[in-house]
């Protein structure tokens, strides 16, 4: 973060845009690794569809084994946190872990890039063993700009990408076709997750914050929807892996 986004979004909480995402998802993740380890055992984490910075990476000196799985392959050096990389489609077959490999797994705004949401799902329920946490992050698109931005061609969007991403490495396609609270709790329990949980936070200014033109379109975003909660533009899903089926033992 530069200095000048640092002085734009200290500004958040005087129009009452709080809380952050990376604040929930940060208390999230210190209760599944918590819970982990108040049953006495190593904690393994998995990062489904890695970027640059994670959000497990804090917590770092909790985890035994900390991998990360993305469909690209990460620039050489980038990643030094983690203790393997290995690329694997989330929404492919699932062969590139075993039943019950993680305690907790976190998807951070991946789930609008899968082809096949339902499959990516299904694949990180079976590696997470019974009990183990997912903690997810994606956009909402019942927030009129969010949806706006999904509805663009893909090459106009793929330019505005460029524009409020950290680099064009990043801006990757979108499918969104998971990106509604409903639709996305429905998803998760279909999985087999259970106890899911989907909470909505404001976060344009902060995802559109690198330029201010970018910061106060989201800013007017984040205000035009604070009094409409299933409209703020980010949802945060909390769920449980439930039972593994017969097939995946």
């Amino acid at each position: 973060m530069t200095a000048s986004e640092a002085k734009r979004f200290a500004l958040l909480p005087r129009f009452g845009i709080e809380p952050t995402v990376q604040s929930i998802v940060q208390l999230e993740l210190d209760a599944a690794i918590a819970s982990v380890e108040a049953a006495g055992r190593t904690v393994s984490a998995l990062d489904a569809g890695c970027g640059r910075v994670s959000a497990l990476r804090p917590f770092r000196p909790r985890i035994a084994r900390l991998i990360g799985a993305d469909i690209h392959v990460p620039a050489a050096g980038s990643l030094t946190y983690l203790d393997d990389f290995v690329r694997a489609d989330l929404c492919g077959s699932g062969g590139e872990f075993g039943p019950g490999t993680f305690d907790v797994a976190l998807s951070s705004f991946t789930i609008e890039h899968f082809s096949n949401p339902a499959a990516a799902f299904a694949n990180i329920r079976r590696w997470l063993r019974p009990g183990g946490m997912l903690v997810a992050t994606t956009v909402n698109r019942r927030h009129p700009f969010v949806a706006a931005y999904l509805s663009l061609p893909d090459r106009v969007r793929q330019l505005l990408q460029r524009r409020v991403k950290a680099s064009a490495a990043d801006a990757h396609p979108i499918v969104g076709a998971c990106n509604d609270p409903e639709v996305l709790r429905s998803a998760l329990v279909a999985a087999g997750y259970s106890s899911v949980r989907v909470a909505t936070v404001s976060h344009l200014a902060r995802a559109w914050g690198r330029s201010l033109p970018g910061f106060a379109l989201g800013l007017v975003g984040d205000v035009l929807a604070r009094g409409a909660p299933s409209r703020r533009s980010t949802l945060v899903a909390v769920a449980i892996a439930g039972q593994p089926a017969l097939g995946d033992r």
